[in-house]
């Protein structure tokens, strides 16, 4: 961790003590938000992921790098739709020469966002540009707590109407089955995803819009229409790896899947989920991995289980003792307030795009910049 702090340090030196003050001669001083998004752009590079088209026989597409960066402003400022961000545009010089533009002529219409936005979901550009980020910043790192959970995103579209069964797969006996009859059962997900490879397994999630119903602390049930995000975000609230799915689909779908993802990207110790991952699946994987699973029990029907953790719960509080895998699962807190400070501070309540690549896109773009955010906590 040492040797990833020291790189980002380095990254502020020279972010406040050379490109702050030649920014300053160059336009109006600088506000801390203008100051913040030069630090994201700084770090992130975007436009070193946007292909140069100089050369090619069609008509090159122009201001590309800069549209991208202003999506980014978008995220910073936290406004909510592409009109909010021209305006910004045209009023905020010091936020136009930052993103590309000298002039207000040169701002681009708002079609052309949209036409370039098409353009990144397509190409899955904040999701590459994440990644890149993760692999410069947390590969040397080793991840006490890697906190995994999901949020629910609620959207503006209708909900994928779900296939309807096939009529000719022939209906299963009712009742036991007969002496010498063996039924087929078919295999879960879960249980299929204990073969397949990681490409194989986010083809088989379904990330449609749909219906999502879920219940809440005080145990009433909330319905949305939307998609869930699946995160692992490590010690220091840094997402690692997310996941876009349809907001019906459990949990516990999306955890293998995840656990690959994140594999490839930093080393970790302990993998801390809620209840919804409590599976001798989920558990088996992690320790296949190397890592310490804290899963939250689930008694679920089982009321003499239920019964035995109630009363083993007022043991120890009566002798104020906490276990040592209690006081790991509380660091669970850090993947609640990543999803709390995407949708409060970066965009996440602002779902104005349609589809699955577009809604991801938007999302990535705030990861991006929490997750420049947190880095730069580590040394401001």
């Amino acid at each position: 961790m040492n040797s990833t702090l020291s790189r980002i340090a380095q990254y502020w030196q020279n972010i406040q003590g050379v490109l702050f003050p030649w920014l300053e001669e160059e336009m109006d001083e600088l506000t801390e938000k203008q100051q913040q998004l030069v630090t994201v752009l700084e770090l992130i590079r975007v436009e070193e992921f946007i292909p140069d088209y100089r050369g090619l026989p069609w008509r090159p597409r122009k201001d590309r790098a800069a549209i991208a960066r202003a999506f980014v402003a978008k995220v910073v400022y936290n406004l909510p739709t592409t009109t909010a961000l021209l305006d910004r545009l045209a009023s905020d010089a010091n936020v136009r020469r930052i993103c590309g533009w000298e002039s207000r002529s040169d701002i681009p219409s708002e079609s052309k966002f949209s036409r370039a936005f098409a353009e990144f979901a397509q190409t899955a550009l904040p999701t590459r540009v994440h990644e890149a980020l993760i692999a410069r910043t947390q590969a040397e790192r080793v991840v006490g707590h890697m906190s995994r959970d999901s949020t629910k995103i609620e959207a503006r579209e209708r909900p994928e109407k779900k296939a309807k069964a096939v009529k000719d797969k022939p209906k299963r006996k009712r009742g036991r089955p007969k002496k010498g009859e063996q039924r087929v059962k078919e295999p879960t997900r879960l249980e299929r995803q204990q073969t397949m490879t990681l490409e194989h397994m986010l083809d088989d999630l379904p990330n449609g819009c749909d219906v999502g119903t879920k219940k809440n602390s005080k145990g009433y049930k909330e319905t949305s229409i939307g998609y869930k995000l699946h995160l692992d975000v490590a010690d220091g609230q840094i997402p690692i790896s997310c996941i876009l799915t349809s907001a019906s689909l459990h949990d516990s779908q999306v955890a293998l899947p995840l656990g690959e993802m994140t594999k490839e990207r930093v080393s970790s110790l302990y993998d801390l989920m809620d209840s919804a991952y409590d599976c001798p699946i989920i558990r088996e994987h992690s320790k296949s991995l190397g890592h310490v699973p804290i899963i939250d029990i689930n008694p679920r029907r089982n009321k003499t289980l239920k019964e035995e953790l109630e009363a083993e719960a007022k043991r120890l509080e009566l002798l104020n003792f906490q276990m040592p895998e209690e006081q790991r699962y509380n660091e669970r807190s850090t993947v609640e307030r990543v999803n709390g400070r995407l949708k409060d501070e970066f965009g996440g309540r602002f779902v104005r795009v349609r589809g699955h690549a577009k809604v991801m896109a938007h999302l990535m773009f705030g990861i991006l910049v929490l997750t420049v955010d947190q880095l730069m906590a580590f040394v401001t």
